[in-house]
């Protein structure tokens, strides 16, 4: 019985890949901390937006896998093909910006989380070692070892779920309030702060750099069995790795989503309750929880911002270097070595780079994650509608177009993030 189990773990984690690091690197510590503000500030009413946009990101990320795999080529090459050259370099620029400040917001995350476990005095040295650990891992590693080291690191994720079976969760309020958030609205809270809110989740959960990212993996696993490319004409084999990517990318999706649900409950539970609703930082709900929830919680959650930050940066700074490299029509990828993609590398490094010196600034946070999500936001629509037209197009897409069933689910994750991008500038705007 062992034996079949174990030939079953190991058949599931070969068939798990560009999916699961996808989805594991989406709850990266800026996400966190949005998670975190959620379950502080609003305790169990926005769970709701979680199960909302599980089986959006699956559709999505399922289209941004099928192109990289279909055409052989990332998402950037495809879009430049759909679109006039200004208007790709233009969403590949913002992606670059985008990604850059986000990988400051998550170095800056696990600096501050180090400092609180090892007790320093200043969390700059800590913020400098992640910046210089994350470049020499993606430019000296090899593709299959970082591949390897990166599903690894999504097993910090369930520090997380640690956190939830530390404490005592009150579950039927936790269902009730789900299913009802209208009625527990928190008091002074305004329908602006609320809908600003929702907009963080989705733009949090539905990210530009993912579908970048999972594209190029697609691709980058293709280059590494040459008769791949042959055998995409034949029928079954095509379906058996479409199947393979709908299991490894609803399996990454809602591993991500119920890992972000975990950490709005144990915020929820171990800091709104006692009174603390003002949580601005992954780092902060990590040292909120010392007093209410103890030194293992504390040292758990605090952890995990460490173990997402060393998993998220490089899919930040890799699909920053996708994006580009595929614009410009440079060699790319991490199965190639330093010399033989320069450009590649130089775009990882200096995002890296970038974003440390940013993080090491007294720089306002959560100034930080919205102008992030504000340039995010107003990339994604655009990147999702091209990606639909290439999903449907027979020139690029073959005999391997997307399903009725697969386009409808691409068009509502459209749909609902053109609304929060609407959304979002409505309530920034009012806010000003």
């Amino acid at each position: 019985m062992n034996v079949k189990l174990n030939g079953q773990f190991n058949g599931l984690a070969k068939r798990l890949g560009p999916g699961l690091i996808t989805g594991a690197a989406d709850d990266d510590p800026s996400g966190i901390a949005t998670y975190s503000q959620i379950g502080s500030q609003f305790r169990f009413g926005l769970v709701w937006t979680l199960l909302l946009t599980t089986p959006l990101m699956i559709g999505i990320q399922m289209l941004s896998a099928r192109i990289g795999w279909v055409t052989g080529e990332g998402l950037a090459a495809n879009i430049a093909k759909m679109c006039p050259r200004w208007l790709t370099l233009l969403l590949v620029g913002l992606l670059v910006v985008a990604n850059t400040i986000n990988i400051a917001a998550d170095i800056g995350a696990m600096g501050e989380g180090a400092r609180l476990l090892l007790h320093g005095h200043s969390a700059t040295l800590y913020v400098v070692a992640f910046g210089v650990l994350s470049i020499v891992c993606q430019v000296a590693f090899s593709y299959e070892r970082t591949v390897r080291v990166l599903k690894w690191l999504t097993f910090a994720l369930f520090s997380y779920v640690a956190v939830i079976l530390s404490v005592s969760v009150p579950w039927r309020q936790v269902a009730l309030e789900s299913v009802t958030p209208w009625r527990f609205i928190p008091a002074g809270t305004s329908m602006n702060d609320y809908a600003s809110m929702v907009v963080a989740v989705l733009g949090t959960t539905i990210s530009p750099y993912l579908f970048f990212w999972q594209a190029s993996q697609e691709v980058e696993d293709n280059a590494r069995r040459p008769e791949a490319a042959a055998l995409r004409s034949h029928p079954e084999y095509a379906a058996e790795h479409l199947s393979r990517i709908k299991q490894d990318t609803s399996f990454g999706m809602i591993f991500s989503n119920v890992i972000a649900l975990c950490i709005v409950i144990a915020t929820a539970v171990t800091l709104n309750m006692h009174g603390i609703t003002n949580i601005q930082t992954s780092s902060q709900a990590a040292e909120a929880l010392r007093p209410v929830a103890g030194e293992f919680a504390f040292a758990i959650f605090a952890l995990g911002i460490i173990g997402t930050g060393l998993l998220a940066v490089p899919v930040l700074a890799g699909s920053a270097a996708y994006a580009v490299s595929e614009a410009f029509g440079w060699k790319a990828g991490l199965s190639r070595g330093f010399h033989e993609a320069r450009g590649f590398y130089v775009i990882i490094i200096a995002a890296t780079v970038i974003g440390t010196l940013m993080s090491t600034v007294e720089v306002d946070p959560i100034k930080a994650l919205v102008w992030s999500a504000i340039v995010n936001g107003v990339i994604s629509v655009p990147i999702m509608v091209v990606m639909m037209w290439i999903g449907q197009s027979k020139s690029l897409m073959g005999d391997l177009t997307m399903s009725l069933r697969h386009r409808f689910f691409g068009w509502a994750a459209t749909a609902v993030m053109g609304v929060a991008v609407a959304g979002l500038f409505i309530t920034s705007f009012q806010g000003s």
